[in-house]
């Protein structure tokens, strides 16, 4: 009896830390917002986290804090073509951010702020073409409900879990919470110190997220590389600090290893049991990055370790008179006495004022027909992978007579895959038709 009254009890205390987290998150919500709303009129952006630039301030008057505000909005349609099955989505990919600066003590401290409505609209109208006709996707939760697919359709994407099931073929919808933060930067001598905490953010751990490089800021796809360079950008409990001396930065972080969970509304318990660290290199418009790090079970459905190493070279200038953005990466996760590896190479280049061409080439390892549930016990499973090359080509048509940041495009992907996917997938292509916005595309740089 005793130890059902303690159960019970303990039961109780947790609900209500439960509820009180719950509270502040909804509450976190509220201010993000709010300061999002109020600082978008704002003509205004800012750097890369990794980056000091010239960028653009709205300062209030009688206050030291200067704002800046960068967003990002693809909406449009997705056709996903392979053998036995063909998707097609109407959504959106999306984010908006807002930074505030201002003097404090000899330094200087950075607030930032980053969500995402993807939660709403992607996975949402998502529907199938099979034997029968059209048909909307489901899947069934754990008490045999049927739930509409969680994600933007996909050929071979992978990562994360939806339902209870690691997600295939789908790009999971990022997390209504996807950064909250302080930075304070300070100098000493010829040295640039930076400590950073955040609650929700990136840890030093591979290139520039995939949405905020300029070489990628234009796809509305992930990439097939996500998790095997940047898919730590969303992590709960991100505590770093850095040194840089010249055009040399140096990071270290700890953080939570482990994904965020299927509730893309919430903001997990931080812990602080992985880490990482890199090394940057800046001259004019090319950047560097060498990082690894160990992450602590990043998928419960694998519970096991993983060590991630990561290299890239970015390029953010001009050919001539015409603006290019391009990286080249190699990502590789190492588990369970197997090494997967990743590459990746993207470009936006600017034609003209009012026409771009991007792109995208990617050749990965991955596990496919092999990816499901595996508790603890049962690691040592086989193994099949299957290697997987894509290439994506697009245009963007600026709209300037509706006024600036606003543009139609569209792209296509081709992929060639190992033999043993051919007899499922066939050759599978893709394509999407997507008007673009953002606050203000002429100015190249941005919040990150």
């Amino acid at each position: 009896m005793k130890h059902n009254q303690l159960s019970m009890a303990f039961v109780g205390i947790m609900g209500r830390h439960v509820v009180k987290f719950k509270a502040i998150q909804y509450v976190v919500a509220a201010a993000a917002a709010a300061a999002l709303v109020c600082a978008l009129p704002s003509r205004a952006v800012a750097q890369d986290d990794q980056q000091p630039a010239e960028h653009h301030h709205h300062v209030e008057p009688s206050s030291t804090w200067t704002w800046s505000t960068d967003a990002n909005v693809l909406a449009g349609y997705n056709y996903q073509d392979r053998r036995f099955a063909d998707f097609w989505a109407w959504e959106s990919q999306n984010w908006g951010m807002v930074m505030a600066e201002r003097p404090l003590g000899a330094g200087r401290l950075t607030l930032n702020g980053m969500i995402s409505l993807e939660p709403w609209t992607i996975g949402r109208l998502v529907y199938a073409h099979g034997i029968d006709g059209p048909e909307r996707v489901y899947a069934f939760d754990s008490f045999g409900r049927q739930q509409p697919i969680g994600g933007s359709p996909q050929a071979f994407q992978t990562g994360e879990s939806y339902l209870g099931s690691p997600i295939i073929n789908f790009q999971h919808p990022h997390d209504l919470f996807m950064g909250i933060g302080a930075k304070y930067n300070f100098t000493v001598g010829a040295l640039k110190y930076a400590v950073e905490a955040d609650l929700v953010g990136s840890p030093a751990l591979g290139p520039t997220v995939y949405m905020h490089r300029e070489s990628g800021r234009d796809n509305p796809s992930a990439p097939l590389t996500h998790h095997y360079l940047d898919s730590t950008h969303i992590t709960p409990g991100v505590v770093t600090g850095g040194v840089g001396a010249g055009p040399m930065l140096f990071e270290a972080s700890v953080f939570r290893g482990e994904e965020p969970d299927e509730d893309r509304l919430n903001i997990e318990r931080p812990k602080l049991d992985s880490w990482s660290a890199r090394a940057t290199w800046r001259h004019g418009p090319w950047d560097a990055q060498f990082s690894g790090g160990h992450l602590h079970v990043p998928e419960w459905f694998e519970p096991t370790d993983v060590t991630r190493l990561t290299a890239s070279i970015g390029f953010n200038g001009a050919i001539g008179r015409r603006p290019l953005a391009a990286t080249v990466a190699w990502g590789q996760n190492r588990e369970l006495g197997f090494a997967l590896d990743g590459y990746l190479a993207e470009w936006d280049l600017r034609l003209s004022p009012a026409n771009s061409i991007y792109g995208r080439g990617e050749s990965v390892l991955k596990e496919i027909f092999g990816l499901g549930v595996h508790p603890a016990g049962l690691l040592n499973h086989p193994r099949n992978f299957s290697q997987i090359n894509a290439l994506t080509v697009g245009y963007i048509r600026e709209l300037s007579f509706f006024g600036p940041g606003l543009g139609i495009g569209a792209d296509v992907t081709v992929y060639d895959t190992s033999q043993d996917l051919v007899e499922y997938y066939g050759s599978p292509h893709s394509y999407h038709v997507f008007l673009r916005w953002r606050p203000n595309r002429s100015v190249p740089s941005h919040i990150h």
